[in-house]
């Protein structure tokens, strides 16, 4: 995978926009992170020069579950580690399965909007 086919696939989903937040920011790792937003609300997170890894939410329970069953996912860098997982692309999991934990960040931050939001993205 790279940071294109990623890219293209975060902004596939329904009401996606991508934004650069920190390009102001003294640490230049952050002036590299893209956070890709639902009605304003981040689902996901990732570094476009290192592309190493991925920031995704999820509901608490999946965030644990999904820990233990793979080695290359951890709880979130600089995130709430009970809603976060960094999910690393260089690992043991494969591709399909990180493109369905970034509709699954997607879905988990949908689910919380209000429901007159939450209906143009269903």
């Amino acid at each position: 995978m790279n940071i294109e086919d990623f890219r293209n696939y975060c902004l596939s989903l329904p009401g996606v926009k991508e934004a650069m937040p920190w390009q102001t920011d003294k640490n230049e790792y952050n002036r590299g992170l893209l956070c890709f937003t639902v009605a304003e609300k981040w689902f996901c997170v990732v570094h476009i020069d290192e592309f190493e890894f991925c920031l995704l939410k999820c509901p608490p329970e999946k965030a644990e579950e999904l820990r233990e069953q793979y080695e290359s996912i951890r709880p979130g860098w600089h995130m709430n580690k009970r809603y976060w997982n960094s999910v690393y692309f260089k690992g043991d999991v494969p591709d399909d399965v990180i493109f369905s934990l970034v509709r699954l960040s997607y879905n988990t931050v949908v689910a919380k909007l209000p429901g007159s939001v939450r209906n143009k993205f269903l």
